[in-house]
């Protein structure tokens, strides 16, 4: 087993359109202002930025994410990641009761050279920082909506 690979699936249910979540998803340079894990998103062209996100351990990634695929009828954003993290991450959007259901699913190696070396005792650790990050997404979406 390679323990610097991630394989992690996430599942949000808004009480949002569709439509209004796919909208504020496919906005990446608005995350910081939602996703307090987010640091920073600097866009570089109309299908590339960069991202710096750290969520309770005290260190950055920082990736450059392009885009692969916007397909706003099925739902689906998907972006490949460089840097800190190699691998690809996607949303797929859905109607869900009277509201949305969010999945995010990601794969990626881990490059940045510190957690590397710490892959192995770590791992429980960066897990359990993943969760926490992503509650925080979904907690902060889910305030975005509600305005």
């Amino acid at each position: 087993m390679d323990w610097s690979r991630y394989r992690f699936r996430t599942v949000w249910d808004l009480a949002a359109p569709p439509a209004a979540v796919y909208a504020a998803l496919e906005r990446a340079e608005d995350y910081p202002l939602w996703w307090p894990q987010v640091r920073q998103v600097t866009p570089v062209d109309e299908r590339t930025g960069t991202a710096r996100f750290r969520s309770l351990l005290p260190y950055d990634f920082v990736v450059t994410v392009t885009e692969r695929r916007r397909d706003p009828a099925a739902g689906v954003l998907e972006a490949a990641m460089t840097g800190d993290l190699e691998g690809w991450a996607r949303w797929t959007v859905t109607a869900h009761g009277a509201g949305t259901r969010a999945h995010y699913e990601q794969e990626v190696e881990v490059r940045k050279p510190l957690v590397r070396r710490l892959a192995v005792p770590g791992r429980p650790f960066f897990i359990a920082n993943h969760a926490l990050m992503m509650r925080g997404g979904r907690r902060g979406l889910a305030a975005l909506l509600a305005v």
